[in-house]
């Protein structure tokens, strides 16, 4: 029985196709709103990171309320001059320069090398200038950061190198431009031309994409007003924003396309586009908003808050298409397939003609053979992830055009690899009694294994807290750091208990080590309720058991050799050069959980395309070999050029500098790639072949507790006018019958 007739499906695509201008103005007007509601209260993206309950985090507590001065991140500005730091010219200006950072907004305090044990590099030519802020490099205001950055330029000469490196450092330098933006959409406008051999119909997924990429991304940067966004979050935004809404917007269009072809009135060509690929869009859109809105099950806010931004502009994506492509389309009318690309016009419908089919029919004369060499290659591109070593990549690995990678090359050069990862340890002390035992934990420290060096108490006036910093002997993203900090853990917990302080280890090198335990401890969990939620949601849609357990561990299979081609180039190094990968490091400890939320969806989207196209033909024929060619014929253009948009969007945010946005671009690229030829084209005929009509089994007892979630799958709309077309040079034409 076919869906009942919802205002959504089938009355507001007519409304807008019989009042198309309104529908557009008031889109305009939506957009207009926003951008206004943009200018008066758009926020600032940065860099924090809050983890509730962390040892780490209640560090930070404790210094901002015992030791203010202390609870703010430093900068390290690195002098490299070669006459020597004795040279008296060299010392008039070290001192010149520390005067002066001493005097910009938001620093407590610039320490002099002079003076400074260890400041000063053995060979004297480098010199490290402690600057301390009054706050955490994300809460500082942009003047702030480019103060500092000004003074760099202005005193940094040949024979006077002056960098800047450390949080503050780091913060500085986000050289994030929208020219990735601008490659991925001519890409999409390639691949649309090729798909659709017609400018018009190439136009309107753009157009749409666009709409609800502007409404989105104008949305999040009112959010970062109210909550700590991350300063990459307009890129991913950008980057899921536009595969997502010119993908979904491409299936709207084919099947409008495909309506008129069959002979339909437009009015109801939208209507039946609406009715199935419009509802197919809503689905697929809504797991991808679900699998990313999980993410606030992990309890840390900046990932909560990126998986929101992203499922906002997914969600805009497919209210665009749905809302407001139908007005478009009426727009377009039957000159949709004007302006037609010589050698690229294609058929606006493919049954047994197309590639698809006859690629279908080979697979299924000999199933298991495509079945075992598909599923090999796929366990060869995932077997690296038994290597995958999740860490946080430091200034190291940033491009030797950043300052904050210059700085951290000097430090490492003179001071060890250490210096550029201090781990801060911090006391409360309620009782005055223990101030001398406190005095004396610095000599504890500096016996624990890779330590290479520890400073003196640093206490606050009242003596109710002290500081003590730690420098290991090791680089802060290699694994012996991170051993390092949970030893000094052991060793503090017990010298607290004998002295009866509370003493905490943190720092940014701790702070990312347990960013990486709680997303590790919550990793399980949220892998298994993304995957249930998604199998009952797919079991609602197609009344199968088999179908949505092949999707769910095709999926992973995706999302594994995506993991697999991470783990080879960030940390193996291979073609690392192909993506401006400079040196190699650990997977950002966020990156794959990130993805597994936004992969699930996306190959959702693919799954629930595709099947839902041969449900449609099974539904007719009962056949389900004769289905499942007819479904992966229909489709395969379709998910061949949306996947083909994901993959190219992608790929161009490796041109950015920023690694997490590189390991995000190339994770994401491989995914829809796999998925959308080994997994779409060749195991899932495969194995649907195999299966056969089970693949449609579904118990009775079942199928009364799982509620049902309606996709037209092929009824004709009441109503709808049916027209005779035939094909002429411009298109296709009829009249009415």
């Amino acid at each position: 029985m076919p869906p009942k007739r919802s205002f959504l499906f089938d009355r507001w695509p007519r409304f807008a196709s019989r009042h198309p201008w309104y529908v557009i103005a008031g889109a305009l007007v939506t957009v207009a709103g926003i951008a206004a509601l943009y200018a008066m209260a758009g926020g600032r993206y940065v860099e924090g990171l809050n983890i509730p309950g962390a040892e780490s985090q209640r560090l930070i507590d404790l210094l901002e309320e015992r030791f203010p001065q202390t609870a703010g991140d430093p900068a390290f500005v690195v002098v490299h001059a070669p006459a020597g730091m004795d040279d008296p010219q060299v010392y008039s200006r070290v001192e010149s320069l520390q005067t002066n950072l001493s005097e910009l907004p938001d620093v407590v305090g610039a320490l002099s090398p002079y003076g400074q044990p260890g400041a000063i590099s053995p060979d004297g030519s480098i010199a490290l200038i402690a600057v301390q802020y009054s706050k955490q490099s994300h809460e500082l205001a942009q003047s702030s950061i480019d103060a500092l950055l000004d003074l760099r330029k202005g005193y940094s000469e040949s024979q006077f190198e002056v960098e800047v490196g450390g949080p503050v450092g780091g913060e500085a330098e986000h050289e994030l431009s929208g020219s990735s933006e601008l490659i991925g959409l001519t890409a999409a406008v390639v691949i649309l031309l090729i798909a659709f051999g017609s400018v018009v119909a190439m136009g309107l997924p753009i157009v749409t994409a666009l709409l609800a990429l502007a409404s989105g991304l104008l949305l999040v940067g009112v959010g970062a007003s109210f909550v700590d966004m991350p300063g990459f979050t307009p890129q991913v935004g950008a980057m899921i924003g536009l595969g997502a809404g010119i993908d979904y917007a491409l299936l709207i269009v084919t099947r409008y396309r495909e309506g008129l072809a069959r002979g339909l009135a437009v009015e109801d060509a939208i209507a039946k586009a609406a009715a199935t690929a419009g509802r197919s869009v809503l689905f697929a859109g809504s797991t991808v908003v679900i699998a990313l809105l999980g993410l606030w099950a992990v309890g840390i806010p900046f990932m909560s808050y990126l998986a929101t931004a992203a499922a906002l502009v997914v969600a805009l994506s497919v209210a665009v298409a749905v809302i407001v492509l139908p007005a478009i389309l009426k727009l377009a009318g039957r000159r949709i397939d004007r302006w037609r690309i010589p050698l690229l016009a294609a058929s606006p419908h493919e049954s047994e003609t197309g590639f698809g089919y006859r690629l279908s029919r080979i697979i299924q004369r000999a199933p298991l053979p495509g079945l075992a060499v598909s599923l090999a290659i796929l366990l060869l591109l995932a077997a690296p992830v038994l290597r995958l070593d999740l860490g946080v990549s430091d200034d190291g690995n940033r491009p030797e055009s950043f300052t904050s990678r210059r700085a951290y090359d000097l430090l490492a050069q003179s001071f060890g690899p250490g210096f550029n990862g201090p781990i801060l340890v911090g006391v409360r002390i309620d009782d005055p009694d223990a101030v001398g035992a406190v005095e004396r934990l610095p000599s504890s420290l500096g016996q624990v294994e890779g330590v290479a060096g520890v400073s003196p108490v640093e206490f606050n006036e009242a003596r109710t807290a002290a500081t003590i910093n730690v420098i290991p002997e090791t680089a802060p993203q290699s694994q012996e750091t991170e051993d390092l900090v949970h030893r000094l853990r052991r060793l503090v917990r017990q010298e607290a208990k004998v002295t009866g302080t509370e003493a905490l280890v943190g720092g940014p090198t701790a702070v990312f080590i347990d960013l990486g335990d709680k997303i590790a401890a919550s990793m399980p969990l949220f892998f298994v309720a993304v995957i249930g939620l998604s199998f009952v949601l797919l079991m609602a849609v197609f009344r199968s058991v088999l179908v949505p357990l092949k999707a769910a561990i095709m999926n992973l299979l995706s999302i594994g050799a995506a993991y697999g081609v991470l783990v080879a180039i960030f940390q193996w190094g291979w073609f690392a050069g192909v993506f401006g990968v400079e040196k190699t490091g650990p997977i950002e400890t966020f990156v794959p959980i990130m993805l597994f939320a936004l992969l699930f969806g996306l190959s959702m989207d693919y799954e629930v395309f595709l099947i839902s196209r041969i449900r449609e033909e099974y539904l007719k024929t009962r056949n389900n070999t004769e289905a499942v060619a007819r479904g992966l014929s229909v489709t395969t253009r379709v998910i061949s050029a949306a996947a083909a948009i994901m993959v190219a969007v992608f790929l161009s945010f490796t041109l950015m500098p920023a690694r997490e946005l590189k390991e995000f671009g190339v994770g994401a690229a491989t995914a829809v790639f796999v998925d959308a030829t080994l997994v779409r084209l060749i195991l899932v005929p495969s194995l649907m072949q195999l299966l056969g009509d089970a693949n449609w089994w579904f118990p009775r007892w079942l199928d009364r507790l799982v509620p049902k979630i309606g996709i037209d799958f092929g009824a004709e709309a009441a109503g709808e006018r049916v027209e005779e077309a035939v094909p002429t040079a411009s298109g296709w034409e009829g009249g009415k019958r």
